[in-house]
């Protein structure tokens, strides 16, 4: 085993050698510099590990994808016993930052609310790691990193990815650090789309599970919203049919509009109703004009421009793409129990009432498909008003339910 502070941030597998950015071909420099920044940072601040070309990940498509660079942040420290490690998977606009300050926005961590010292995931007890996944856009290889047989960005040669190449691409880092099995696997959204798919496929591996405020399955609303947002990001002409970072441009407005209608989805009629309800920006009246008359419109637009300085138009493009693919019941004969069969692994299922995105009754079913082949599974279900976004927001009774599953699944392995 490999003490992680002995890990560096260029570790290569099997000799095969690290990809610099000395070595990028002349090409690769139309990139935008802010994207180009994002990486650098990423890269600096963190820990990436980069699998050469005689380690491919063969992806679920057929395809494969070699050089792979995926970054990721740890938090904690591991024990001698290797048994008290949890890997957090983020959500589609995630990343690894998950309680540091983010290296692009200067802001705290995207989960800093259940993730730290004394916390729900107290990394005073455990070893926290969470891996940009692949086809992202903070350090790990996507389309806009750089291909190595053009020497400019992939863009949409990048090759479609599922859910279950990112959890794949996962196991490849933590088996390269040395990490055999894990206490837990955690995650919302897309993150806990792949917590699933971790049951799944490496059930043997994975102790405990904690998949949050998702499904087994994308709905076909879900995909609907997507490909709105797809669409905006392709309508804009500095899209360039993807190849914008190499010709020195960003389709800011597609990705800014994509990231306002996929806001609105994260937050409930409640949640926006008492926030900002029919309140007027900085104005007594009206302006008669298509200007931001309204708060949650000026809300919105500053979501929407915030989002384009820290992310990768495509990557959005094939990250939804991952989460529309995601049907594990499909991929297991139709019957979801059957991803499940033979489970040893304890799992709470989490769900919120205020979650029209993914609603209770999508847990409901994950519940269902694990009690099918008497899985041991807890299910809570908290009552907020908040909508989607509530597993990042203050939620005393999810955190409450976190730390007390941590508590006794450490009891049973004898942490």
């Amino acid at each position: 085993m490999t003490s992680t502070k002995d890990i560096s941030n260029d570790l290569t597998p099997n000799g095969d050698n690290a990809m610099s950015q000395s070595n990028m071909h002349p090409r690769s420099r139309s990139r935008s510099m802010a994207h180009i920044a994002a990486e650098v940072d990423a890269a600096r601040v963190g820990k990436t590990v980069t699998f050469g070309p005689s380690r491919p990940l063969r992806l679920h498509s057929g395809a494969t994808l070699a050089p792979l660079t995926l970054a990721y942040q740890t938090y904690g420290s591991l024990n001698s016993a290797c048994t008290n490690a949890i890997l957090i998977c983020h959500a589609l606009t995630g990343d690894q930052y998950v309680i540091d300050t983010h290296p692009v926005t200067g802001k705290p961590g995207w989960w800093n609310t259940m993730v730290g010292p004394g916390k729900s995931i107290d990394t005073d007890r455990y070893f926290v790691i969470c891996i940009n996944t692949v086809g992202g856009c903070m350090g790990s290889t996507g389309p806009g990193s750089i291909n190595p047989e053009t020497g400019i960005p992939y863009a949409l040669n990048f090759p479609v990815i599922t859910i279950g190449d990112m959890v794949k691409a996962q196991k490849m880092l933590l088996d390269h650090l040395g990490i055999e099995t894990l206490l837990s696997v955690i995650g919302g959204s897309m993150g806990g789309m792949q917590v699933l798919q971790w049951l799944a496929s490496h059930g043997d591996k994975v102790f405990s599970a904690v998949p949050i405020a998702t499904a087994s399955q994308h709905s076909s609303q879900n995909i609907a919203f997507h490909e709105v947002g797809r669409q905006a990001i392709m309508a804009d002409p500095d899209w360039r049919a993807g190849n914008y970072l190499h010709e020195g441009v960003q389709p800011v407005k597609g990705l800014s509009v994509a990231r306002m209608a996929a806001h609105i989805t994260y937050l409930s009629e409640a949640a926006l109703q008492t926030k900002f309800g029919r309140k007027l920006q900085d104005r007594s009246a009206p302006t008669f004009s298509f200007d931001a008359d309204f708060q949650v419109e000026s809300y919105l637009r500053y979501q929407g421009s915030a989002f384009v300085d820290r992310f990768d138009a495509n990557s959005y493009l094939y990250l939804t793409r991952a989460m529309d693919y995601f049907d594990l019941a499909s991929d297991h004969k139709g019957v979801l129990a059957n991803a499940f069969r033979d489970l040893k692994t304890r799992v709470c299922v989490v769900s919120f009432t205020g979650d029209w995105l993914f609603p209770t009754e999508e847990s409901r079913r994950i519940v269902h498909g694990l009690n099918a082949v008497a899985a041991n599974v807890s299910f809570v279900d908290v009552i907020s008003d908040k909508g989607h976004d509530s597993f990042l927001l203050e939620e005393p009774e999810m955190f409450s339910a976190v730390s007390g599953f941590l508590s006794a699944v450490s009891r049973w392995r004898g942490i």
